[in-house]
C-alpha cells in the first residue's frame, strides 16, 4: 500500500471535504466551500490557511492562482485509505445486479460482455472483465463436425463453462466417419485434463483421421495461449463526458484497445495487494489522469479472473469500489454454478465471439 503521512483530525476533514466536493462538481473548491461541510467548525480564514498547509504537503494542488484547490493522487490516497467510508450499492443497484445474474444466459463470452456492460452501468465508468484462464480449466467435451468436404469446426467445452470454437481447413475431403473418429480419440485423450494438457501419441492407422486429430491440438493449444489477453470492456463511450482533455480520452480509448496492456494492468494491481491504483501509482503512463478499481472473482477460493473499472482519478471510489465487489462475487457466484453438472454445459451456438473490444 504506498505510503502516507498521518494528518491530524482537522486537516484530515479539510481535505476529506475538498475531495468529495470536488469528485461531485469538478471544479476547483475554495474555502467557502468547504465552510459549509459537515464537521468543519472553524473560521474560512483556518481553512485557507490548512488548505496552504495540505498543498505544502502534497495532498491538495491550486491549479490556478486565484482558483481553489483540487486533491492530487496523494490526496486521494489517503481519502481512499483513511477517511471514506465503505461504499454501499442502494436497493435498485442491488436489485439490478441479482435480476441480472438470475437472468443470464448463454455462453460464457456472452455473459462476460453483457456483466462488463452491467459493471458500466452501475456506475458511468469504463468497464473491463477479464475472464477465467483456460489453460488451467479441464475439458469436458471435445468434438469435430464438419461444415464442408475440406472445412470443419472444434468445439470444446470447458468445466469453467466455456465454449471455445475453431474452424479447422482440411487438406483433403473428409467424412463424416473420420471426423466421428478424430473426435472419439480426442474425448478420450483430453476428457478431465487441462487444456492444454492432453497428447494423442499414438496412431490411429489412419492416416485421415491422425491429422484431423493433429489440427485440432494444434487449435486447442491455440485456444490455452489466447486466454491470457483476453479481456472484454464495458462502456468505452463514457469516458468522454469523463475526462476534460480530449488527449486523454484518445490515450485512454487507445489503451483499452491493447488487450494485453489491460490484462497486465489489472493483474498487477491485484497482485500488489491493491484494489485502487491511482494515477501514476499503476505504473503507465497514459493512464497518469486515470483511477483503476479493482476486484477478484473467484469460484471456490480460486483465481477466476477480475472485474475492473477505469476513469477519472476523481472517480467515486466508495461506489466504485462497491460496485465492482458486488459484481465480482456475483460473477464468482455464477461461474461456480457453471461448474456443477446439475446446470449442464453452455450449448454451443455460431461461430466463435470474440473478445468484444479486441483490437
Amino acid at each position: 500500500m504506498p505510503d502516507t503521512q498521518d494528518l491530524d483530525p482537522r486537516k484530515a476533514a479539510i481535505l476529506e471535504a475538498v475531495v468529495t466536493e470536488y469528485i461531485g462538481s469538478a471544479q476547483p473548491v475554495g474555502s467557502h466551500h468547504v465552510a459549509r461541510a459537515a464537521g468543519i467548525n472553524v473560521s474560512s480564514a483556518t481553512i485557507r490557511s490548512e488548505m496552504v498547509a495540505l498543498e505544502r504537503e502534497g495532498y491538495l494542488s491550486q491549479p490556478h492562482t486565484s482558483a481553489g484547490r483540487i486533491p492530487t493522487d496523494k490526496g486521494y490516497r489517503f481519502f481512499v485509505d483513511q477517511l471514506a467510508e465503505p461504499g454501499v450499492l442502494g436497493p435498485a443497484q442491488r436489485q439490478k445486479v441479482s435480476r441480472f445474474f438470475e437472468q443470464v444466459h448463454g455462453e460464457m463470452e456472452e455473459m462476460l460482455e453483457r456483466t462488463s456492460g452491467l459493471l458500466s452501468d452501475l456506475t458511468s465508468y469504463a468497464s473491463v472483465v477479464l475472464p477465467p484462464g483456460h489453460e488451467s480449466a479441464p475439458v469436458r467435451s471435445v468434438q469435430v463436425v464438419g461444415l464442408g468436404p475440406r472445412l470443419a469446426l472444434l468445439v470444446v467445452v470447458l468445466a469453467d463453462g466455456a465454449v471455445e470454437k475453431r474452424t479447422m481447413d482440411l487438406a483433403e475431403d473428409v467424412t463424416d466417419e473420420v471426423l466421428a473418429a478424430a473426435s472419439a480419440r480426442l474425448q478420450a485423450a483430453a476428457q478431465s485434463l487441462p487444456l492444454g494438457a492432453a497428447s494423442v501419441s499414438a496412431s490411429s492407422g489412419d492416416p485421415a483421421v491422425d491429422c484431423v486429430v493433429a489440427l485440432a491440438r494444434a487449435a486447442m493449444a491455440e485456444v490455452a495461449a489466447e486466454a491470457h489477453d483476453r479481456v472484454f470492456v464495458g462502456g468505452p463511450s463514457r469516458l468522454a463526458s469523463a475526462f476534460d482533455a480530449v488527449e486523454t480520452v484518445r490515450a485512454v480509448l487507445s489503451t483499452l484497445e491493447q488487450q494485453l496492456v489491460v490484462v497486465s494492468l489489472l493483474r498487477d494491481v491485484l497482485e500488489r495487494g491493491l484494489s485502487v491504483a491511482i494515477g501514476a501509482e499503476h505504473g503507465y503512463e497514459p493512464l497518469s489522469s486515470c483511477a483503476v478499481v479493482v476486484a477478484p472473482v473467484s469460484v471456490d477460493g480460486q483465481n477466476a479472473g477480475a472485474v475492473g473499472l477505469l476513469g477519472p482519478t476523481r472517480m467515486n471510489y466508495p461506489q466504485a469500489l462497491a460496485a465492482a465487489r458486488a459484481v465480482g462475487e456475483r460473477l464468482g457466484q455464477r461461474l461456480g454454478g457453471s461448474l456443477d453438472p446439475a446446470h449442464g454445459a453452455p450449448v454451443p451456438s455460431g461461430a466463435r465471439r470474440r473478445a468484444h473490444g479486441r483490437g
